[in-house]
C-alpha cells in the first residue's frame, strides 16, 4: 500500500505528531508513505511530493507547525488563477489532482484539516479517490468529535495571556479587551475566559448588548474592582450588528474575521470613561509546542487514520468519542457546524460565578 498525507488550512499545534504517528503506523505495516507539500499544491505541480521515512519524522512530535507546510489557498475545486487583466477566476483542477495522484501510485490519502479541508476530502472521495480525514482546528468547531488537537494548546496560550493582562490591568485600573480566535465558534474564548477568570466573555453564539457590557464594567467599578478583563471571540457580534471583518482576503481565501477588540475597547472607554486597551492574540494561538494532551490526541488520531485506511473506511474521518477514537462519515461531521451551546454547563458555571456574557 502506498499512501499520502496532506495538511491543509491553518496550522495547529499537534500536526507533526499526527504525521509522525501515521508514518510510523504505516511503515510498521510495510507500506510506503508520501508527504504532499502545502495542502494539495504538491499534487498540482505548485510544490513537491516527498517520501516520508522514520528518519523524516524522528523527534517532531513536540514541534509546532507542520513539516509538510500548509496553506488555506489552492482549493482544487475552485483554484484561483490570475488572468491577463489582473482579475482572478476560479477553475476546477480536481481531475488533474486525482490523475497526478494516480500517476504517483497513491492508493489512499490521509487528509488532515478543518471543515474546509474535510469538505474537499469528501468531494475528492465522491470522485473516486480513497480518502480518510483527520479533524484539525484550534477552533474546535468540527462536529462529531469531542475535541480536536490544537485546541488545548490554543486555550493554554490564551490563559497565559489573560494571566499577564490581569496584573497590568489591576495596576492601572484599566479595562483590557483580549481578542482570541475561533471565527464563528466561541470555544477558545469560553474555555480560556472561564479558566483565566475573565469578567466578561463575548462569543458568537450569544449576541451581546453594548449597554450590558458597559454596565458589567461599571458594576465592578462600584464594587471597588477598578479594572476588568474582557475576552472576546473574533466572531462575536452585538445584537443586531454585524461581525467585524479585516479588509480584503487573498484570492481563494475566506474572509478574515477580526478587529472586534479594538472597536469594543473604544466604545467601552467612550461610554464608561474608563481607560481601555485592546490586544489581539492572533497567530500566537497557532504557534508553539503542543500541550501533552494535544500530543497524545494527535498521536491517537494519526495511528487511527492508518487503521481506517486498512479497514477501507473511505470518506470517513477519525473522531474522539470518549474514551475511543472511532471512524465517522465526513458527511456527518460536516452536516452541522459545531458551536457553543448557550445552555452548556460551562456557560452556566460562568454565569453562576458572576461572569457576564453581555446579554
Amino acid at each position: 500500500m502506498r499512501i499520502a498525507i496532506s495538511t491543509g488550512g491553518g496550522d495547529a499545534p499537534g500536526l507533526n505528531a499526527v504525521i509522525r504517528a501515521a508514518v510510523l503506523s504505516a511503515l510498521d505495516r510495510g507500506w510506503t508513505v508520501l508527504g504532499i507539500k502545502r495542502g494539495y499544491a504538491g499534487l498540482l505541480g505548485d510544490d513537491e511530493v516527498v517520501p516520508l521515512t522514520r528518519e523524516d519524522v524522528r523527534g517532531i512530535a513536540h514541534l509546532g507547525g507542520t513539516i509538510l507546510r500548509t496553506t488555506n489557498r489552492g482549493h482544487p475545486f475552485a483554484y484561483p488563477v490570475q488572468q491577463a487583466d489582473g482579475s482572478w477566476k476560479e477553475i476546477d483542477r480536481s481531475d488533474e489532482l486525482i490523475e497526478n495522484a494516480r500517476n504517483l501510485g497513491i492508493q489512499a490519502l490521509i487528509s488532515i484539516g478543518g471543515d474546509g479541508s474535510l469538505a474537499i476530502a469528501q468531494r475528492l472521495c465522491d470522485k473516486g479517490m480513497r480518502v480518510v480525514g483527520v479533524p484539525k482546528t484550534i477552533d474546535n468547531d468540527v462536529s462529531g468529535t469531542v475535541t480536536t488537537f490544537g485546541f488545548d494548546t490554543a486555550v493554554s496560550t490564551a490563559i497565559e495571556a489573560i494571566d499577564k493582562l490581569h496584573t497590568t490591568a489591576e495596576s492601572h485600573d484599566r479595562v483590557m479587551v483580549l481578542e482570541v480566535m475561533g471565527r464563528h465558534a466561541g470555544f477558545i474564548a469560553l474555555h480560556s475566559g472561564v479558566s483565566g477568570t475573565a469578567d466578561i466573555i463575548l462569543i458568537p453564539e450569544i449576541p451581546y448588548s453594548l449597554d450590558k457590557v458597559c454596565e458589567a464594567v461599571m458594576a465592578r467599578d462600584r464594587a471597588g474592582r477598578k479594572f476588568a478583563i474582557v475576552v472576546v471571540a473574533e466572531g462575536a457580534v452585538a445584537a443586531g450588528g454585524e461581525e467585524s471583518v479585516l479588509g480584503e482576503s487573498m484570492p481563494g481565501q475566506a474572509k478574515r474575521v477580526g478587529g472586534v477588540a479594538e472597536k469594543l475597547a473604544r466604545v467601552i472607554q467612550e461610554r464608561t470613561g474608563k481607560e481601555c486597551r485592546s490586544l489581539v492574540l492572533g497567530h500566537l494561538q497557532r504557534g508553539g509546542m503542543p500541550t501533552g494532551y494535544d500530543r497524545l490526541l494527535a498521536t491517537r488520531f494519526g495511528a487511527a487514520a492508518v487503521q481506517a485506511v486498512a479497514d477501507q473506511k473511505w470518506g470517513h474521518m477519525v473522531a474522539l468519542q470518549t474514551p475511543h477514537i472511532v471512524p465517522i462519515p465526513i458527511s456527518v461531521a460536516l452536516a452541522e457546524p459545531k458551536r457553543v451551546d448557550p445552555g452548556h454547563d460551562i456557560v452556566q458555571t460562568a454565569r453562576r460565578i458572576g461572569i457576564s456574557f453581555g446579554d
